[in-house]
C-alpha cells in the first residue's frame, strides 16, 4: 500500500496557488505595460510581427527627426541666403548711382564706404553659425569658418580696407537619410551661395605624352573619378566629363594643358587620392598642397571670382572715381553675384519642399504602423482587466476554501 502523507493536501494547495498567482502576475504586467506579448511563447507568430513593425517603426522615427533636422537647416539657409541678396541689391543700387557721372569723386568715395562696410556684414552672413553649432556655409568642415578677411590698404581709402576674402570651407558633402536609401544634401557651400563667375582653370603644362603612371583616383567636386595606368590627358578629360561634377574638361589648344571650365558659377574643388598625383602631374594642383581649393598650380592660369570680388572690384572703381567701370564691369559682377546667389536660393526651396513632403507623409505612416503594431502586439485593457477581476475573484475564493480545509493546528506551530 501507498502511505498518503498528510502534507500532499497542504503542498497541493500551494502549488495550485502559485500558480494561480503567477497568473495574476502575468495579467497585471500585461496590464501596465500594455502589451498583450510579454514573452514569445505567448503568441510566436504575433510576436514575430511585432519585432518587424516595432524596427520598422523606430526608423520612421528616426527619419522623422532627420527630415525635421534638414527642414530646421534648409530655414535657416534661406534666412541668410536671403539677407544676403538684400545687401548685394543694396550694392548693386550704390553702383547704379554711381554710374551715373552725376556725383562728385567725393560722393563716390563715400558710396565705397558704404559698400567696404557692406562687404563685411555679407562675410559675416556667410560665417552664420546655425542653430546646431555648426558653419551653415562650410560644407563638411562644419567647425571651420569657411571665409577670413584679409584686410590693407586701398587708393583713395582713408583707413583699412577689405583687400581679399579667402575661402577655407569645403564641398557641400553632409546628408541626411530622410528615407530608406534615400538622403537630402543638407549644405550649399561657401564657394557655391557667394560665388559669381564660372571658374576657368588652364594648366600651363604641355601633356601631349603625359600618361598616367599607376592606379589611383582624382577628386572633382567632391566627385570620384578612377584613373588607371596608361590613361591619357583625353581619357582624364572624357572621365571628367562624364562624371556628375559640374565641371566641363578638354585640352587647351594653346598650351596642350588639361582645362577644366565650371558648368555653372561655383568655386571648382580638386583633389588626388588613392595615391594618385594625376592632377599635380598635369600642373593643375599645387603639388603636396592641402585638400579643397584654392590649392591651384603656380603656373596654372585661374579665373572666375566670387561675389566678395566682385564687390571689392567694384569699391575700387569707385575710390578711383570711374563711373564708366562701375556702369559696365562693377555692375555686371553684381548681376553674376545675384544671379548665382537666386539660383542657390532656388535649389534650397526645392529641397525644403521635397522635405516637407516627405516629413508630411512619414506622419501619415507612423501612424499606421503604430496601429497595425497594436493590433498584433497590443492589450485589449477591457478584455484583460475583466480577466483580472476573475482570476482574482477565483483567488480570492480558493484561499478562503483552503482556509476550512486545511486549518492550523497546533502541531503546524510545533513544527
Amino acid at each position: 500500500m501507498r502511505r498518503v502523507s498528510t502534507d500532499m493536501p497542504n503542498n497541493d494547495m500551494q502549488y495550485y496557488l502559485r500558480r494561480h498567482e503567477e497568473g495574476l502576475s502575468n495579467i497585471q504586467t500585461k496590464i501596465a505595460s500594455q502589451k498583450r506579448i510579454l514573452e514569445l511563447r505567448d503568441d510566436p507568430l504575433a510576436a514575430s510581427h511585432a519585432v518587424r513593425y516595432e524596427s520598422y517603426r523606430a526608423r520612421l522615427e528616426r527619419f522623422e527627426k532627420n527630415a525635421l533636422y534638414a527642414k530646421d537647416h534648409y530655414n535657416e539657409v534661406d534666412t541668410y541666403l536671403r539677407e544676403g541678396n538684400d545687401i548685394l541689391q543694396r550694392i548693386r543700387e550704390l553702383s547704379v548711382q554711381g554710374a551715373t557721372g552725376t556725383y562728385t569723386p567725393e560722393d563716390l568715395k563715400y558710396m565705397a564706404v558704404e559698400i567696404n562696410e557692406l562687404l563685411k556684414e555679407l562675410v559675416s552672413l556667410s560665417n552664420a553659425i546655425g542653430s546646431d553649432g555648426k558653419q551653415l556655409f562650410a560644407g563638411d568642415k562644419a567647425f571651420t569658418e569657411p571665409f577670413r578677411i584679409v584686410e590693407g590698404n586701398v587708393p583713395g581709402g582713408g583707413e583699412t580696407m577689405v583687400v581679399r576674402v579667402e575661402y577655407r570651407g569645403a564641398g557641400s558633402a553632409r546628408k541626411a537619410e530622410i528615407t530608406g536609401q534615400t538622403y537630402a544634401d543638407l549644405d550649399i557651400g561657401g564657394g557655391e551661395a557667394f560665388w559669381a563667375e564660372k571658374m576657368q582653370i588652364y594648366s600651363t603644362m604641355d601633356a601631349t605624352d603625359y600618361r598616367v603612371p599607376a592606379d589611383g583616383a582624382v577628386y572633382v567636386d567632391g566627385y570620384e573619378i578612377p584613373v588607371m595606368i596608361g590613361d591619357t590627358v583625353q581619357a582624364i578629360a572624357a572621365k571628367i566629363n562624364d562624371s556628375p561634377a559640374p565641371v566641363k574638361a578638354y585640352i587647351d589648344p594653346e598650351t596642350k594643358g588639361l582645362a577644366l571650365e565650371g558648368t555653372n558659377a561655383h568655386l571648382i574643388r580638386l583633389e588626388d587620392r588613392q595615391g594618385s598625383q594625376v592632377l599635380q602631374d598635369l600642373g593643375v594642383i599645387a603639388p603636396n598642397s592641402d585638400p579643397g581649393a584654392p590649392n591651384w598650380h603656380p603656373g596654372a592660369r585661374v579665373s572666375g571670382g566670387s561675389a566678395f570680388d566682385m564687390v571689392i572690384r567694384l569699391r575700387d572703381a569707385l575710390f578711383r572715381g570711374d563711373s564708366e567701370f562701375v556702369g559696365s564691369q562693377g555692375i555686371g559682377g553684381m548681376d553674376l553675384a545675384l544671379t548665382n546667389i537666386h539660383s542657390r536660393l532656388t535649389v534650397n526651396g526645392s529641397r525644403q519642399e521635397r522635405v516637407e513632403q516627405t516629413w508630411q507623409r512619414l506622419n501619415q505612416e507612423i501612424p499606421n504602423v503604430t496601429a497595425a503594431l497594436s493590433r498584433e502586439a497590443g492589450l485589449d485593457v477591457v478584455s484583460a482587466a475583466t480577466e483580472l477581476s476573475m482570476m482574482q475573484f477565483a483567488h480570492r475564493a480558493a484561499l478562503q476554501t483552503a482556509a476550512k480545509i486545511l486549518p492550523p493546528t497546533l502541531l503546524d506551530f510545533l513544527r
